[in-house]
């Protein structure tokens, strides 16, 4: 081989070299904790309506539509504890109502309507009179609005947690993030059948695996405004409805859905994710 040759050879293979690198450099793969912070992501519920599947609770649900649980009971006239069944429609945000025209009035006579708001007037002056009376005399004028002011007021103040603690010893390789893909929780790494630990008390409202990116699934509520969860387990050691105390041991770690074993702890605030390393005590 020829002295030019060889080096025609050696300059074709440097730049294929180059070019493989360049373009391995440009489709680097997502990290680890991206791909599963995506699935995540992806089992969200963006719709207004959804239908139940097997497995879910409505606590499952509000938890995927990043909604309150009892925003979603009013909405849908479900009563405590929130019992749900496969195929049922379930309203996640307000219907719109469609306003409609009263045509009915335009097709009455000039001499029926004259008469309908002559006794429409002596209605109303009789309605407001007894409205009056009742109101001289303390009686409820409307027992819905006196409930739904109550209803508001009772979710007006925080229900605090006098007390909260770390679910696992590890280290933390995940932090939350306000971010609409960021994580909603924090990431703690361990070692496959380490023991977790409820970080409060409270009761099982979901345990199971049907939450995509979240692997064998727990969630704590701790009362009407504060639910914790903890993702990727090996094993679950509760069942829903238990009433679980503050250092009980719920679930072993593990990586169900997860490319390494670690515990994946979310704390919610009346449906909304909230940095649990704000609750939890420092190290």
């Amino acid at each position: 081989m020829s002295f030019f040759r060889l080096a025609k050879y050696l300059f074709t293979y440097v730049i294929f070299a180059i070019t493989l690198f360049s373009c391995s450099s440009r489709n680097t793969p997502a990290p680890v904790s991206n791909i599963v912070i995506g699935e995540r992501n992806k089992d969200s519920i963006r719709t207004s309506q959804y239908l139940v599947k097997k497995g879910e609770t409505l606590y499952s649900i509000a938890w995927r539509a990043n909604s309150d649980v009892r925003k979603i009971a009013r909405l849908n006239k479900i009563s405590s504890p929130y019992r749900i069944y496969p195929g049922q429609k379930i309203f996640l945000v307000e219907p719109k109502v469609k306003k409609t025209a009263e045509v009915s009035k335009h097709k009455v006579s000039h001499k029926n309507s004259t008469k309908s708001s002559t006794a429409n007037k002596k209605n109303s002056a009789k309605n407001t009179l007894a409205s009056t009376k009742k109101q001289a005399y303390g009686e409820n004028v409307s027992t819905r609005k006196s409930y739904q002011n109550s209803t508001l007021a009772s979710e007006k103040f925080s229900q605090k947690i006098s007390r909260w603690q770390w679910p696992v010893k590890g280290k933390v390789v995940e932090y939350f993030s306000n971010s609409a893909q960021g994580n909603k929780g924090i990431d703690i790494t361990g070692r496959r059948g380490t023991k977790i630990k409820a970080s409060t008390t409270g009761k099982v409202v979901y345990a199971g695996n049907a939450l995509r990116g979240y692997g064998k699934l727990i969630i704590i509520k701790h009362n009407d405004d504060y639910l914790s969860a903890y993702a990727h387990n090996d094993r679950i050691l509760v069942k829903e409805q238990q009433i679980i105390n503050i250092g009980d041991v719920i679930a072993t770690m593990g990586d169900t859905d997860a490319n390494k074993v670690m515990l994946h702890f979310e704390i919610r605030f009346r449906g909304k994710s909230v940095n649990p390393l704000k609750y939890l005590p420092k190290k």
